[in-house]
C-alpha cells in the first residue's frame, strides 16, 4: 500500500483547500491511502518554548505521519501571492531537529484552490525554495491550479465540480505512480 500524507494550509472550517484535500483522498487510486494530517494545533514557532517544552504533540504527530508516508501532498491556499503563514509555520516546526530528516528525499506534490483567476500559482512557486532547502524531492510531472473555487465547492467546502474532480484524480494518480 502506498501512503501519502496530505496537509491543508488553511484553518477555515469550509476551506476550499481542505475540501480539495478530502476530495483527493476520495479519488486516490486503488492501492493508495491518503492520510489527512492537521496543522490546526501547531503553535507559533518560538525557539524559547522549544527549548523549555520540547516539540509540541501536534508537531510530533505530523512528523510521525510524515516518516510513515511514501509522499507528501501540500494543498496550499495563496494569501497575498504567497504561502500562508500558518502553513509555513507548521512546516518550519516539522523541520526542526530530527524532524528535518523526514523531508530529505521525500517526494512532495503541491496543489491548491483559490477564488481568484490564477489558482494558487504564486503560492505553489513560493514552495519551491522551501522544499529545496528541506531536501525534499519535488514532483513536477503534474500541476493542478484550481481557479474560481467559489464556483466549484459548496458552502461546506466540498468539491462539487466533476471536471475538477477528474483533474484531481489524474493529478493524484500521477503523483502516486511516481512514488
Amino acid at each position: 500500500m502506498t501512503t501519502i500524507l496530505g496537509l491543508s494550509g488553511s484553518l477555515r472550517r469550509a476551506s476550499f483547500n481542505s475540501g480539495l484535500l478530502r476530495a483527493a483522498r476520495d479519488v486516490a487510486p486503488e492501492g493508495v491511502s491518503l492520510t489527512i494530517g492537521s496543522i490546526a494545533d501547531v503553535p507559533l514557532y518560538d525557539g524559547d518554548a522549544e527549548v523549555a517544552q520540547g516539540t509540541p504533540a501536534a508537531v510530533a504527530e505530523l512528523n510521525r505521519q510524515l516518516a510513515d508516508a511514501d509522499g507528501l501532498l501540500l494543498v496550499s491556499p495563496e494569501y497575498n501571492n504567497g504561502i500562508p503563514g500558518v502553513f509555513k509555520n507548521a512546516i518550519d516546526w516539522m523541520s526542526r531537529g530530527e524532524g528535518g530528516k523526514n523531508f530529505r528525499g521525500k517526494p512532495v506534490a503541491v496543489t491548491g484552490a483559490s477564488p481568484g483567476n490564477f489558482g494558487t500559482a504564486h503560492a505553489q512557486s513560493h514552495w519551491l525554495p522551501v522544499l529545496r532547502t528541506l531536501g525534499a524531492r519535488q514532483w513536477h510531472e503534474g500541476r493542478l491550479l484550481v481557479s474560481r473555487a467559489g464556483d466549484l465547492f459548496d458552502a461546506d467546502g466540498n468539491l462539487t465540480d466533476d471536471k475538477t474532480r477528474q483533474k484531481l484524480a489524474d493529478f493524484i494518480s500521477g503523483f502516486a505512480a511516481s512514488l
